[in-house]
């Protein structure tokens, strides 16, 4: 059984207090806790500070460029349908320029997890709104205030068709962890938006807001309107499994079988693996 040991990747560069560590903490512990080994599943991170999650957990993993976690991740999966695929990023790489992905991934229900890390700014650029900023959200580098609403990221996969949809606080680590590995567990397309401070750009959602404002769904909506009505009665500010059911995946209405041939496992060289890695550390 793999270990936090052997799911440490390279060293993190992170601002202190970030509320990403929490969520990869939580996937590792998901990962852990499901006997998953790091060759066992893959990491499709797009861009942002979020996206450095495939480097930083060992596994196979793949850095796409903007918005394209999900095409990648999707062709991970259906090219190899016995790993695990996580898809990882932000809300300005995965509701921006990746939402036309987003919606269509909703509705394909491919058996894959997507996670995303949502601090309502763009955060490795030094602070620029998002499409999760508030209407009237400033920053220090805009010249006023913010003139657009944020989309619904929850709403959003829940009309389109996801089959399990779920909102987490990178605050509380417990109910993280146990929502991701829910999320990895079931057949079908996953999606958890994660409320995740950033103490650096971001002096609105913070971690002493999120802990007034936020309230926790006790069990799944027993529909679609149900879960969409609860959303919008609490500003979006709701935690939980929100809604899941059980459909037929897309390989399954595929009714493809894929021949899959593996190499032989075996140890990692680690002076290779060493080697590989200086090479591209700046």
């Amino acid at each position: 059984m793999a270990t936090m040991k052997d799911l440490r990747g390279d060293v993190s560069t992170w601002c202190p207090g970030c509320g990403h560590f929490s969520i990869m903490a939580g996937i590792q512990k998901a990962i852990i806790e499901l006997g998953y080994e790091p060759h066992e599943f893959a990491i499709i991170s797009g861009i942002g500070c979020s996206g450095k999650v495939s480097e930083y957990i060992r596994s196979n993993g793949f850095h796409t460029i903007h918005g394209r976690s999900l095409p990648v991740a999707q062709g991970v999966k259906i090219g190899n349908p016995e790993l695990k695929v996580i898809a990882s990023g932000g809300d300005g790489d995965g509701y921006g320029i990746g939402l036309g992905h987003f919606v269509h991934a909703s509705r394909r229900n491919i058996d894959m997890s997507y996670f995303v890390m949502d601090n309502s700014i763009y955060g490795l650029t030094k602070g620029q709104t998002s499409p999760r900023s508030e209407h009237g959200f400033t920053t220090k580098t805009g010249t006023s205030s913010n003139k657009e609403y944020p989309v619904d990221p929850v709403a959003t996969s829940i009309v389109n068709g996801a089959t399990f949809v779920a909102q987490a606080y990178s605050g509380d680590i417990k109910e993280l962890s146990t929502i991701l590995k829910r999320a990895i567990e079931h057949r079908g397309f996953s999606h958890v938006n994660i409320f995740s401070p950033c103490v650096t750009f971001n002096k609105v959602n913070t971690y002493d807001f999120y802990k007034e404002h936020l309230t926790s769904a006790e069990k799944p909506f027993a529909t679609r309107d149900e879960a969409v009505a609860a959303i919008r009665e609490n500003n979006g500010l709701i935690t939980g499994i929100l809604f899941e059911e059980l459909r037929d995946d897309f390989q399954a209405k595929l009714g493809i079988d894929f021949d899959m041939q593996s190499l032989e496992s075996g140890e990692m060289d680690e002076q290779l693996l060493t080697s590989i890695q200086a090479k591209f550390q700046v």
